[in-house]
């Protein structure tokens, strides 16, 4: 029952960042950005605009995760990794993402 609430709970605080969304998907799709197994994205170009991007979307993701943990009572870096998951599992065919083994692959 707490996994499922835990679940909700991270969709809804993933929402918050879609905000940039659409310039969040066009730099997935460009190659620029990659999901992690921490539930962060990494910046795969070194430009302002990605550095920046990342910077801002993971700012949001850290805020959100903060959020869940402290009313779930879990630890934060919990709820990062289970986020890390998720957004690897939904990445869309042919954008980055992180293996376990800390490689760069396209999905």
């Amino acid at each position: 029952m707490m996994k499922k609430r835990i679940w909700a709970l991270l969709a809804l605080g993933l929402f918050s960042v879609q905000a940039m969304a659409l310039t969040l998907n066009e730099a997935r799709q460009q190659g620029r950005v990659g999901e992690t197994q921490s539930g962060y994205i990494a910046a795969l170009k070194q430009d302002k605009e990605t550095v920046t991007l990342v910077q801002n979307i993971n700012q949001a993701r850290s805020q959100s995760y903060q959020q869940l943990a402290e009313t779930n009572n879990i630890p934060v870096d919990e709820v990062a990794k289970l986020a890390g998951k998720k957004l690897i599992a939904k990445a869309q065919p042919g954008e980055y993402v992180q293996g376990l083994n800390g490689k760069w692959m396209r999905k």
